[in-house]
């Protein structure tokens, strides 16, 4: 049971961040990549892979 609570958290996080991050961060870690066809895309690799998606968005914040 933990483990599917431990699941079903990893999933919430992830669609919070990835929609975090198409909406206000795709354009910090890639600038170019701003079209709606693009976020569109980015919306599900993003939930999926919400840690490094995360790490990455931290770190282009930091560099400015």
């Amino acid at each position: 049971m933990i483990l599917l609570y431990a699941l079903g958290l990893y999933v919430v996080l992830g669609i919070l961040t990835a929609i975090a991050f198409v909406i206000f961060g795709v354009t910090q870690v890639q600038p170019h990549a701003a079209t709606l066809g693009a976020r569109i895309l980015f919306l599900p690799a993003a939930a999926a892979l919400w840690p490094y998606i995360l790490i990455r968005w931290l770190k282009s914040r930091g560099d400015k």
